[in-house]
């Protein structure tokens, strides 16, 4: 953890402090632990319980947010080829989602055997392993399998979107501006309209209107025009407040105005500069990807060894949140990074086929 320095501070503390209220926030809402141990910290637990799901607006923004500043900084696409970066996206994602999925269900298995609990994930099918794989289990309607992993869906299907905007626009006259305004336009929809339908949930232009003002944040910090994209990012913000409030859409328009103004004043590159932010922003996504198993597993024990001791269930919390990031660890180096192409196609084609 020494070595490791952070090109973007702000962006990995704040991928360290959503991941890691994310962990919490399953802790408290999945399980036996959090129950038993609610007399002893009824505030807190409750808290994590109810709100801590919506850090996800967070990393919603900050993923439109590196999207843009990766393929078109200043809302200039170029030669662009959408569908090959769709599909390093889709295996980026993929690959160490499928892995961590074989990792649930043998936990979930085993969990089973010492806990009957509606937390729990049953048995999986075959289809439903494979539509988990291809990110398409939220609109094919299948059980999940672990905790979170719609987001991963949702976050592909929105990088695609923008990966076909600036592709359809890369030709004309004016491909930059003819993207901001199309993009603008798209989380305009987002925010007034498909934001408040839950029907919409399970599909990219639900959360558009988050992912949009990321995208926004960062080209208004290296447009020419730049100030006029910074009003109108504020102007679709407290337009959709005003239509109707939402806190999440409050913390998403938070951020993606945090995003701007840090990269127009210089400060995105500089602040906070901590080691352990660092390090936790680095390892998010596996961390994401792994705690939900080893939560499980930690209630399944805590369950048998201390049915009804609300102190050793809260230990067990504690317990389950430091393992989960000492596990995403593990992950991230051995997994996520760790695989090489060619074994990472065999790793995918063993999740489609193993189980």
């Amino acid at each position: 953890m020494n070595r490791i320095r952070s090109r973007l501070p702000l962006i990995d503390t704040l991928k360290a402090i959503a991941s890691q209220l994310i962990v919490l926030h399953h802790l408290a809402f999945y399980g036996p632990m959090s129950d038993i141990a609610l007399p002893l910290a009824p505030d807190a637990i409750s808290w994590l319980y109810d709100h801590a799901r919506m850090a996800v607006q967070v990393f919603l923004v900050l993923a439109g947010f590196l999207a843009a500043r990766s393929l078109a900084p200043a809302a200039l696409p170029g030669a662009i080829q959408p569908l090959r970066l769709i599909w390093q996206r889709y295996f980026r994602l993929a690959v160490p989602l499928a892995i961590a999925l074989l990792i649930s269900v043998l936990s979930a298995a085993l969990a089973r055997q010492l806990l009957n609990h509606e937390s729990i994930p049953a048995a999986p099918t075959l289809w439903q392993m494979v539509s988990h794989t291809l990110l398409l289990q939220g609109v094919l309607g299948q059980e999940s399998l672990s905790a979170g992993v719609w987001y991963i869906a949702i976050d592909f299907q929105l990088f695609a979107m923008l990966c076909l905007i600036l592709g359809a626009v890369s030709k004309l006259a004016h491909p930059a501006r003819v993207a901001l305004w199309l993009v603008a336009g798209l989380t305009c929809a987002s925010l007034l309209h498909f934001n408040l339908q839950s029907d919409w949930d399970n599909w990219g232009l639900y959360f558009f209107g988050a992912y949009g003002l990321g995208v926004m944040a960062q080209w208004s910090s290296r447009h020419r025009h730049g100030r006029v994209w910074l009003l109108l990012l504020c102007s679709l913000g407290i337009a959709a407040l005003a239509f109707e409030f939402r806190p999440r859409i409050a913390l998403a328009f938070a951020t993606a105005t945090l995003l701007a103004v840090a990269a127009r004043s210089g400060w995105l590159e500089r602040w906070p500069d901590f080691r352990l932010s660092a390090w936790l922003g680095q390892i998010s996504y596996s961390v994401f990807l792994i705690h939900f198993p080893v939560c499980l597993l930690v209630n399944a024990v805590f369950s048998r060894i201390a049915p009804d001791s609300p102190a050793l269930n809260l230990a067990g919390m504690l317990l389950a949140w430091l393992l989960s990031i000492g596990a995403g660890h593990l992950f991230y180096h051995r997994i996520e990074t760790g695989l090489r192409p060619q074994a990472a196609v065999r790793a995918l084609r063993t999740a489609l086929s193993g189980v």
